[in-house]
């Protein structure tokens, strides 16, 4: 069965998921590369964005693996393929990760302003979704095809999914790090009343890593 996931989703010891001032030159905001370092180095994205051989192995390898597994379609927020707002300007931009985005399934992308789908190299195709969440998570379940959907972020694409009940698990990697400011991600949430409980904690030299899932209830 289809499962929808957040996997490898990166905040700050205050509770931010980027910096502030997010633009071209800075896409994590000011100070958001620092919450990364756990992930850089390992030897999955090394091969999943570069292409490269060897990185790190351990506990934060392995975390960043399983958010690769079964995993059949992507949902992104417009942030998470550029930094346009409104309308594109032209066609040009074709995402943050150059011709061979890390994705290699199809990926849909939240926006108010339609463009044509945009095929990449290594099976990642854009499709851009302007009916909203749900419209997004309908299109993604079936390109999954029985796998499951990664709700990549940012922060506010996520806070979205989780208001709507529709996350069925999350993993979070909290990183040693404080940005004092930028895109908060459990801002006006409350997970408990959610129905979220903590099923796995797991601390490595550079971030814990926390899976919450969502218990079954009465009735459901």
């Amino acid at each position: 069965m289809t499962r929808v996931r957040v996997e490898g989703f990166t905040i700050s010891l205050d509770g931010y998921g980027a910096g502030p001032n997010q633009d071209l030159n800075n896409p994590l905001g000011l100070g958001g590369p620092d919450l990364h370092q756990w992930l850089f180095p390992t030897r999955t994205l090394q091969k999943n964005l570069f292409g490269a051989e060897g990185g790190s192995t351990g506990v934060d390898d392995d975390f960043a693996a399983r958010g690769f597994e079964n995993v059949g379609a992507w949902i992104l927020g417009r942030n998470m393929f550029g930094p346009v707002r409104g309308p594109w300007p032209d066609l040009n931009w074709k995402g943050w990760w150059g011709d061979n985005p890390p994705y290699h399934v199809p990926a849909f992308v939240l926006t108010q302003h339609a463009r044509p789908a945009l095929e990449m190299e290594g099976g990642t195709t854009f499709h851009f979704v302007t009916g909203g969440i749900h419209e997004a998570l309908g299109r993604a379940r079936a390109a999954a095809d029985g796998r499951d959907v990664r709700i990549g972020g940012g922060a506010h694409t996520i806070r979205q999914y989780l208001r709507a009940g529709l996350i069925d698990e999350m993993h979070f990697a909290i990183a040693p790090v404080l940005l004092g400011g930028g895109e908060s991600l459990f801002e006006g949430l409350d997970l408990r009343a959610l129905g979220y409980a903590c099923v796995q904690f797991v601390a490595s030299e550079k971030a814990t890593h926390v899976v919450l899932r969502r218990q079954e209830t009465k009735g459901s």
